[in-house]
C-alpha cells in the first residue's frame, strides 16, 4: 500500500465520529483495492497444487488440518492421515515450529512469567513437535495412502525444514503471520502457491499484505477465518467472504474453528473454493485445537455434504437438465393442427391448438406459423414441424461416414427413415414393452442391418437383472428372454451381416445407494446365464451413477465401475456397448480418470453410443455441448477397440435427436465425421 493510503487510514482511525470514520474508510479502502488491482497482472489466477487446479469453477479443495492434534505421536498422525483420506479430504496439513525462532528465549524458558495462555501452550508445543525422522515417517505414510501433505511454517527455519523433508506443492500461512513480511519473503522464494488465513486481521492489514504479494507476483488464495477456538456463530461473519472475493479478486476459502459443520457448509454456498477444518482422534485430548476439531465421522459427513452442495450450486448458466427435459416432454405443450389442413392452405389462428407432448414446435412459435402456407397435408391433432415453419437446415445430404454407423429408431418409425439421406447401415431399435407385441408385415424386408436396445420398463416397474427383489428379478429375466425371442423373429425382415446385437441395461437401480455390489454382481451373472441367447449377441451397456426412471432420479449401483464391467464380460465371455456419455457421468461422480476408463473398456467394446455429457447427470448432449474430450477419446479408441474399430458399430445418441427430420442426429454425424475412426476415409 502506498504511503498516502497508509497515512489516510491512520488519519481516519483518529476521527471520533464512527459513522464518518466508517464511510471514509470504505472509500479509501476501495481506492486501495483499485490500486492493487491495477498492479495485478490479470485477474485472480488459479492455484496449481500438485495435479489439482483450484479456480472459481473447480471443486472445493478440502484440507484436513492435523496441526498438532497428533499429540506428538507418529501413530496418531498416521491414523489421522488415513482417516482424512477415507473421509475424502484432498490434503492433510501439519504445523512446524522451530521454537527458538518462533518465540523469545525468555518466553520458552519461563512461560509462567507471561500471559496465562503461554503457561498451557508452550509445554505442549515442546512435547508435540516432530523431529526430522518423524516427519519422514508421516510423509511416507501420506504418500502411501495417496493424499497430499503440506504444512504451516511458523518461522523461517521451519520453511527450510519443510522444503527438505516434505517438499510440498504449496504452503499455508497462519492468521498470526499474515503481517510477517520476513516469513512471507522466505515463502515467496520457494516459488510455491500460498494459502493465507485472514483471522485476527484488520482490513488495513489484509490490504497491506495483498499489496506486498501482488507486487511480488505471488500465486495465492485468501481464507476467511475467525481465530477463536472454538468460534461462536455470532463471531464468524461469513459475509466478509464476499468482500475478500470482490475487493481482492483472489480465490477465497474458509478456515473454520466452530463446533459443528453448518458455517462451513454455508461458506461453500457463498463461494469458498478451499475449506480447512481440524481433524482429531479425541475432542477431549490435551492441546489447543481438539475442541474446535471434527472427529473422522464428522469430517466425512462434512465432505459428503460439501460435494452435495457443489452439485446443487451448479453453474451461473441456466441449462435444462435431463430430468427437466423429460418433464418438458410430458408436461409442456406443442403446436398441433386443430383441423385437417390441406397442402397450400394458409395457416390461421383457428387451425392451430396446443397439446402435449412437448416434443414438437413450441407454442412460442404460434405467430411464426400463422400466415405461412402449408407445404404438406397435415392431419387433425398432428404435430407441426420445423418444416412447416420453413426453417429446416438441409445438412448431411450427400455424404456419410464410411464406418459402420446407424440411427436410433422405433419399429413404428421405419417408414419415416425415407427422410434420412443417405440411409444408415443399421438401425438400433430402442424397445418398450409394447414393442414386444409389434408385428412386421409378413413380406416386409428392409435394407438395414439392425440392433435392439432392450426395454427398461415393464408396465409400471423397471427392468433389473441385478435386483434383490425376487419378483422383480424373475419378471426382468422373463422380459429379457421375450426381447431375445422378438429379436430372433424380427431378424428375417432385415439385411443381417452378423448376429443381431441386443444392448442391455443390466440393472442395480434403487432410490438409495446400495452397499453390496458383490451381491448385485452375482444376481446379474445368474440372470444372464438363465437367458437362451442362441443366434444373438448380448451387449451389456456401461451405466452412469444416476438414471431417470418414472420421471425421478434414481441411483444406479451396478455396471459403472470399469473393473466390475471387465470382470462381468470376462466371466460370461461377452462384449459390451460402450456409452461415452454414460462413461463421463460415471467418472465425474466416482472421481476417476475418464481417459483411463475408456482405455480399460475399449478392448471389450463391440458397439458405441456417442453423445456428449456434463457433470454427473447431463447425458445425451449434442457433440461439443458438454465436456467429453472427443479428440483424446477417438485417438484412444483407434488403438484399443477390437480390430482398431474397423467393425465397431456406432450410433449418435443425442437426446430427442430424431425430432424435426432427425435434425440433431444429422448435426452429430456431421461433427463426428471429422474423426479418423468413424468419419474420414
Amino acid at each position: 500500500m502506498s504511503t498516502p493510503l497508509r497515512k489516510g487510514f491512520k488519519k481516519i482511525s483518529s476521527l471520533k465520529d464512527k459513522k464518518v470514520r466508517k464511510n471514509l474508510s470504505v472509500k479509501l479502502r476501495a481506492k486501495a483495492h483499485s490500486t492493487l488491482r491495477a498492479i495485478r497482472d490479470g485477474t485472480s489466477r488459479p492455484l496449481v497444487i500438485g495435479d489439482k487446479i483450484i479456480s472459481k469453477d473447480s471443486p472445493v479443495f478440502i484440507i484436513a488440518e492435523i496441526g498438532v492434534n497428533h499429540d506428538g505421536k507418529v501413530e496418531i498422525a498416521k491414523r489421522l492421515i488415513s482417516e482424512a483420506k477415507k473421509a475424502g479430504a484432498d490434503a492433510v496439513k501439519f504445523q512446524k515450529r522451530h521454537l527458538t525462532a518462533t518465540y523469545q528465549k525468555k518466553l520458552l524458558d519461563n512461560p509462567e512469567q507471561f500471559d496465562q495462555a503461554f503457561h498451557y501452550l508452550i509445554p505442549l508445543l515442546k512435547e508435540f513437535e516432530f523431529n526430522e525422522e518423524e516427519y519422514v515417517a508421516i510423509k511416507a505414510h501420506a504418500d502411501n495412502v495417496g493424499i497430499l501433505i503440506f504444512a504451516t511454517p511458523f518461522d523461517e527455519p521451519s520453511v527450510d525444514f519443510i522444503e527438505s523433508i516434505i517438499n510440498p506443492p504449496l504452503y499455508k500461512v497462519a492468521s498470526a503471520d499474515l503481517t510477517n513480511l520476513p516469513l512471507l519473503e522466505k515463502l515467496l522464494a520457494t516459488k510455491k502457491p500460498l494459502i493465507l488465513s485472514t483471522g485476527m486481521s484488520t482490513i488495513e492489514e489484509i490490504v497491506e499484505t495483498v499489496g506486498f504479494l501482488d507486487k511480488n507476483k505471488a500465486n495465492y488464495a485468501l481464507l476467511h477465518c475467525q481465530s477463536t477456538y472454538p468460534a461462536g456463530n455470532d463471531t464468524i461473519n461469513l459475509s466478509f467472504m464476499k468482500s475478500l472475493k470482490d475487493d481482492f479478486g483472489a480465490i477465497v476459502g474458509y478456515s473454520g474453528h466452530e463446533r459443528g459443520i453448518e458455517p462451513t457448509l454455508a461458506a461453500v454456498g457463498l463461494g469458498a473454493k478451499i475449506v480447512e477444518r481440524h481433524i482429531t482422534h479425541d475432542k477431549t485430548a490435551l492441546g489447543p485445537d481438539h475442541t474446535a476439531s471434527l472427529n473422522p465421522d464428522e469430517f466425512a459427513e462434512m465432505v459428503t455434504k460439501i460435494r452435495s452442495i457443489e452439485e446443487a450450486l451448479g453453474t451461473s448458466t441456466r441449462r435444462v437438465s435431463r430430468g427437466e427435459a423429460m418433464s418438458r416432454l410430458t408436461l409442456r405443450k406443442s403446436l398441433v393442427a386443430n383441423i385437417e389442413i390441406e397442402k397450400n392452405e394458409i395457416f390461421t389462428r383457428e387451425m392451430i391448438a396446443s397439446k402435449s407432448p412437448g416434443n414438437g414446435i413450441s407454442p412460442f412459435r404460434l405467430y411464426d406459423l400463422i400466415g405461412r402456407k402449408a407445404a404438406r397435408l397435415i392431419s387433425k391433432d398432428e404435430l407441426f414441424t420445423e418444416e412447416d415453419l420453413g426453417f429446416i437446415k438441409r445438412i448431411f445430404e450427400n455424404s456419410a461416414p464410411p464406418s459402420n454407423w446407424g440411427l436410433k429408431a422405433r419399429f413404428i418409425e421405419i417408414p419415416t427413415l425415407s427422410l434420412f439421406k443417405p440411409e444408415p447401415k443399421f438401425l438400433e431399435f430402442h424397445l418398450n414393452d409394447k414393442d414386444l407385441e409389434f408385428s412386421f408385415p409378413a413380406s416386409a424386408k428392409y435394407p438395414f442391418d439392425f440392433i435392439v436396445h432392450a426395454p427398461e420398463y415393464q408396465g409400471k416397474t423397471h427392468i433389473d437383472l441385478a435386483s434383490n427383489d425376487d419378483a422383480l428379478w424373475e419378471n426382468s429375466i422373463r422380459v429379457m428372454q421375450a426381447t431375445i425371442n422378438k429379436t430372433r423373429d424380427a431378424s428375417k425382415h432385415f439385411n443381417l451381416r452378423s448376429k443381431p446385437k441386443i444392448v442391455i441395461h443390466v440393472g442395480g437401480m434403487s432410490l438409495s445407494t446400495n452397499v453390496n455390489p458383490e451381491k448385485l454382481f452375482d444376481r446379474a451373472i445368474t440372470a444372464f446365464k438363465r437367458l437362451d441367447a442362441t443366434d444373438v449377441e448380448l451387449l451389456p451397456e456401461n451405466l452412469p451413477a444416476f438414471g431417470w426412471f418414472f420421471s425421478g432420479l434414481w441411483y444406479i449401483n451396478f455396471f459403472g465401475n470399469k473393473d466390475e464391467i471387465v470382470r462381468f464380460c470376462e466371466e460370461l465371455n461377452l462384449k459390451m456397448c460402450l456409452d461415452l456419455s454414460h462413461a463421463w457421468l460415471y467418472t465425474q461422480h466416482a472421481k476417476v480418470d475418464y481417459i483411463d476408463y475408456i482405455k480399460t473398456l475399449a478392448p471389450y467394446t463391440a458397439h458405441l453410443h456417442i453423445a456428449d455429457g456434463r457433470g454427473t447427470q447431463k447425458e445425451g448432449l449434442q457433440i461439443g455441448e458438454g465436456d467429453v474430450p472427443f479428440d483424446e477419446v477417438f485417438e484412444l479408441l483407434e488403438k484399443y477397440l477390437p480390430d482398431r474399430g474397423k467393425e465397431t458399430s456406432w450410433v449418435p445418441e443425442i437426446w430427442q435427436g430424431h425430432m424435426n427430420e432427425y435434425h440433431e442426429f444429422k448435426i452429430a454425424i456431421e461433427k463426428l465425421a471429422n474423426y479418423q475412426l468413424i468419419g474420414k476415409k
